[in-house]
């Protein structure tokens, strides 16, 4: 059933965290539909189901079953029948049919667990592992994973990591501190550190390290987000720490200092230096995930190391991935930057 994607509380404004009327099942949190309050939908359509019916017709006897079954509710629970009237504004909560030909996520048996106690679970992500359900990609993903394997039912993440990025993510285990360490993140209070594979600077151009700035916008229905005229909104602070000369790459050390979508991977390849397997930059592949560059190399960037002061207990903490990028292996000669 094309629903949307469910997405987990956010948490954003402290530590409430709203609670669905359907727990979490098998490692899926329920999907909230929010019913349109225009006058002409509201005069369409009398009843909830109705509604449901129209907006997926190509689902109907699943969405029949589904009702029947009790597996559709609103808001505050109640188990949505034929006779439930439709009421603006309010939500309908039903859990989403994993896609038929999912295709299976190798990658996520190679996902190592960096530390684990109460309140947070943080791991070292692979490449091509989406962290939550979106699209095509649902029970394949980083977080259905780790709460069917490590029966966490309430684990979300702290903040997101695209699927063709690798390294580290913080995740939430309770509810009670979500907000908490979701708001560090909002808030751009924790410092990250990131690793990319590039290609060498052209001759005489050594001025490293540079701050990068720029105006990024992310358009909907649009790949890849773009650098556009006015105030820059996104700063990222670039090093280059190692060279390889016979094969012109270098090992780029990356701190963004905001959070724009590809924000790290627009900026290098701004300065002509795009990084290693982008299938977006320096020219968009025809890649129906976006995860692959050219030779189905992944893209070589990776979340080093994630430094903050805990929010709860005001400790400093930092996690650091163990992962090295495939094109710079542990053997490679790191030249020190001139």
């Amino acid at each position: 059933m094309p629903l949307p994607s469910s997405s987990p509380p956010s948490g954003r404004r402290g530590p409430a965290v709203h609670v669905p009327p359907l727990p979490v099942r098998d490692g899926l949190n329920p999907t909230r539909l929010v019913l349109p309050h225009d006058d002409a939908t509201v005069a369409a359509h009398p009843t909830a189901l109705g509604w449901l019916l129209a907006r997926f017709p190509d689902d109907a006897p699943r969405l029949h079953e589904k009702v029947a079954a009790g597996e559709v509710v609103t808001g505050d629970g109640t188990p949505v029948t034929a006779a439930t009237p439709y009421a603006p504004r309010g939500f309908l909560y039903l859990y989403r049919d994993p896609p038929d030909a999912e295709p299976t996520v190798p990658a996520l048996a190679d996902v190592t667990v960096l530390h684990r106690d109460d309140d947070l679970l943080v791991v070292d992500k692979p490449h091509l592992v989406a962290t939550m359900p979106r699209g095509r990609w649902v029970t394949q993903t980083l977080l259905v994973h780790l709460r069917r394997t490590l029966d966490l039912p309430d684990l979300v993440p702290a903040h997101r990591l695209d699927r063709p990025t690798a390294g580290v993510l913080v995740l939430t285990v309770r509810p009670q501190v979500r907000g908490a360490y979701q708001t560090l993140f909002q808030e751009r209070r924790a410092a990250k550190v990131y690793e990319a594979v590039a290609p060498l600077p052209a001759p005489g151009d050594d001025a490293f390290p540079r701050l990068v700035r720029s105006r990024i916008v992310k358009e909907r229905g649009v790949v890849r987000a773009q650098e556009v005229p006015g105030e820059p909104n996104a700063e990222s602070r670039v090093d280059l720490v190692a060279r390889d000369e016979a094969r012109g790459l270098g090992l780029y050390r990356l701190e963004p200092r905001t959070g724009k979508t590809h924000q790290l991977r627009l900026h290098l390849a701004s300065l002509g230096l795009p990084i290693l397997g982008d299938p977006f930059w320096p020219v968009l592949l025809d890649d129906d995930d976006g995860a692959a560059g050219p030779d189905g190399v992944p893209l070589q960037l990776l979340a080093r190391s994630l430094t903050f002061d805990d929010p709860l207990t005001g400790r400093p903490r930092t996690f650091t991935s163990q992962r090295r990028l495939a094109a710079w292996p542990a053997d490679r000669v790191r030249e020190s930057q001139p």
